[in-house]
């Protein structure tokens, strides 16, 4: 009867009380208050109407006297404790109704697992069911046994079968809002994994979904945001909303904290000289700024090696770890300076003794100027070659024409100033000096024989052996020809031979002559033309001074103005052409100055005076004194005559030669 009672107590009430459970979660509690409140109220009621009808159907059921006798003692019992019994039923139940207030979480142990659903006991007459589908993971295995506990949440009464409807998944998300709740109000963090990328940030499971901002994610902007989905961290929650489902996370509030802690302690830790590790941080063009833990060191370009480097990011790359020397610390501004070149010993203390002079050295080429090519011998020491100690032959007017950047080359060490970091070296000493053997290999009167490869102005450079060139100067080319430039003699290329003429080893130079390979006919001109001799010739020239006559190929002598003729003249252009043929006497020879004077007034003066000799040779024996008188006062004038040419002739080659 009791259990009747009971029974019809909680269907009814069920019923009345259905529209109090489907309040907000976050009213649960009040809701709670205001169904059970509800529930008593109507259960009350309800109870007292239950035991009233029991009382009236037993009157008027005509029972016979051993019946009413039972029932008596039973009334009289009820009678005396009527009043205790109703309230100890209406006690359980309300506690049986609040235990299943919708929305409630509550802890059931597993009964048994079906293939729909799994059987839950949360303490109650009626077993609970959920899903099955809640208990798979990821990889759709069932993680439910029989005898497990489980929390679930209430989400409704079935009236028909009396069974209580629950969820698992539900229940969890309960214990999540509680759990963010509890973190917002408490400022702690909470784990979650980033699902994937949305607009202006990611998706991020903590339970329920939630929304990290990008510029929340990390201290600095992230350039690949790819790489952080999939990934779990720790969480600030900054702002939510149960209603809206509304979550905002911030992983940088965390970072900051951290970071501020490590510097912090990084302040109090570090100290000058002293070694640690760090992160790369950034890379610029003027050095690499390094985390040391909160706090940023700035590893300067001249501090990174003792060697050349063009860019840090040749030997660096983001958040690689390297070891650095702490070189100054500014407290005030919180700026560390870093060395790495530091850890190791300076190259230059010992560049003495590695790199004596005259030592030889292999070492690759770093870098080209105007003036020579710097060579690396190891690591932060590094040697110039000059232009000028490149080649002992070739005038090298770019280093370029001999080596490139990256080049392998042997070189003798000149000089060496370990106190201003400087090495002089030199190429062309490797190999033997090749003018300190030309001299033996070539002496002077050797003929040779080479290609001429340069033609200038005052002459030609004729190739003798590699890097040596002998000159041939233009004076030297022929005794006879004026040349006005070689080329119209020779062409670039053509093999010639030449005699060594001198070889000054100091200042490099061979020079070498053509015209020395034959005799110089000017040694024999005296033999050939001597004074007093006619002579013809051909017109080559005609100037304000006089006439120029071709003797003879290469000869050529000349008619001064004052020559021509016994009447003064200006000049003798516009009388006599070129390639007129003359007649003209030899009036001196000057072999070494390469000189013959010509005359051809003497040629006709001398044609008068044989024409007065023949006269008065002819003449008859005077009849009388005055014809005696009359030869004799012409041969003095003949006489006198003569020697005044002569002075005349002496004086006129004196101006010429001025």
């Amino acid at each position: 009867m009791l259990g009747s009672v009971l029974g019809l107590g909680v269907k009814s009430n069920m019923v009345k009380g259905e529209n109090y459970f489907m309040a907000d979660f976050d009213d649960n509690h009040s809701t709670e208050e205001k169904s059970t409140e509800s529930v008593s109220e109507a259960g009350g009621e309800t109870a007292k109407e239950a035991l009233g009808a029991v009382d009236d159907s037993e009157g008027q059921s005509g029972l016979s006297e051993d019946a009413d006798l039972e029932a008596s003692p039973a009334q009289d019992t009820e009678g005396d404790g009527s009043g205790d019994t109703m309230e100890s039923l209406m006690e359980m139940y309300e506690e049986t109704f609040k235990r299943f207030a919708e929305g409630e979480v509550v802890t059931g142990r597993i009964i048994s697992v079906e293939k729909d659903y799994a059987l839950v006991d949360v303490g109650y007459k009626s077993e609970g069911k959920i899903r099955i589908g809640e208990f798979r993971d990821e990889e759709g295995n069932v993680q439910a046994n029989a005898g497990d506990s489980v929390e679930v949440m209430v989400e409704r009464w079935d009236d028909e079968n009396e069974i209580v409807v629950l969820s698992k998944e539900k229940a969890e998300k309960v214990k999540v809002w509680e759990e963010i709740k509890n973190v917002y109000d408490n400022d702690g963090q909470i784990e979650g994994v980033i699902l994937n990328r949305v607009k202006g940030g990611f998706s991020v499971d903590v339970g329920v979904q939630a929304f990290l901002p990008g510029s929340q994610a990390d201290l600095h902007p992230i350039r690949n945001l790819d790489e952080m989905v999939g990934k779990t961290f720790a969480f600030k929650v900054l702002k939510y909303n149960r209603k809206r489902s509304n979550i905002v996370l911030s992983r940088r509030v965390i970072l900051e904290q951290e970071r501020e802690e490590q510097r912090a302690a990084t302040l109090a830790s570090i100290y000058e000289g002293k070694v640690v590790d760090g992160i790369v941080k950034n890379i610029t063009e003027y050095g690499v700024f390094v985390d040391l833990g909160g706090v940023d060191g700035l590893l300067h370009i001249t501090d990174i090696s003792w060697g050349r480097v063009k860019h840090p990011s040749e030997l660096f790359n983001i958040s690689e770890t390297i070891s650095v020397k702490i070189l100054n610390i500014d407290l005030e501004r919180e700026r560390v300076s870093l060395g790495m070149k530091q850890l190791t010993q300076d190259p230059w203390s010992v560049a003495a003794e590695n790199y004596p002079i005259n030592s030889r050295i292999t070492g690759k080429v770093v870098s080209l100027t105007d003036y020579g090519a710097f060579v690396e011998l190891e690591e932060g020491i590094e040697g110039l070659i000059h232009v000028s100690e490149m080649s002992w032959t070739r005038k090298i007017r770019h280093p370029s024409k001999v080596v490139s950047v990256s080049d392998m080359v042997e070189a003798v060490v000149l000089d060496i100033k370990p106190e201003s970091r400087r090495i002089s070296l030199g190429m062309k000493q490797v190999v033997p000096n090749p003018w300190d053997v030309i001299s033996d290999k070539y002496p002077v009167g050797t003929t040779i024989e080479g290609k001429i490869k340069n033609i200038t102005d005052f002459g030609l450079f004729i190739g003798i052996d590699e890097g040596i060139d002998g000159l041939v100067h233009i004076s030297d080319i022929s005794w006879t020809k004026r040349i006005k430039h070689p080329s119209e003699v020779y062409k670039k290329g053509e093999t010639v031979q030449a005699i060594v003429l001198d070889i000054e080893k100091q200042q490099e130079r061979f020079s070498l002559g053509i015209k020395q390979l034959q005799d110089d006919p000017w040694k024999t001109v005296a033999e050939r033309y001597e004074a007093g001799k006619e002579i013809t010739g051909t017109v080559t020239n005609v100037t304000d001074f006089g006439i120029f006559v071709e003797l003879e190929e290469g000869i050529e002598g000349l008619v001064h103005v004052s020559e021509i003729s016994k009447e003064k003249i200006k000049t003798p252009v516009g009388q006599f052409e070129v390639s007129d043929v003359i007649t003209a006497r030899v009036m001196n020879i000057n072999s070494d100055e390469r000189r013959i004077g010509l005359s051809i007034k003497r040629l006709d003066e001398e044609d008068e005076s044989v024409l007065l000799s023949d006269y008065i040779n002819n003449m008859k024996p005077a009849t009388s004194s005055f014809g005696e008188i009359l030869r004799e006062n012409l041969q003095e004038k003949l006489k006198a005559g003569g020697e005044q040419e002569q002075e005349k002739d002496a004086e006129d080659t004196e101006s010429k030669e001025e």
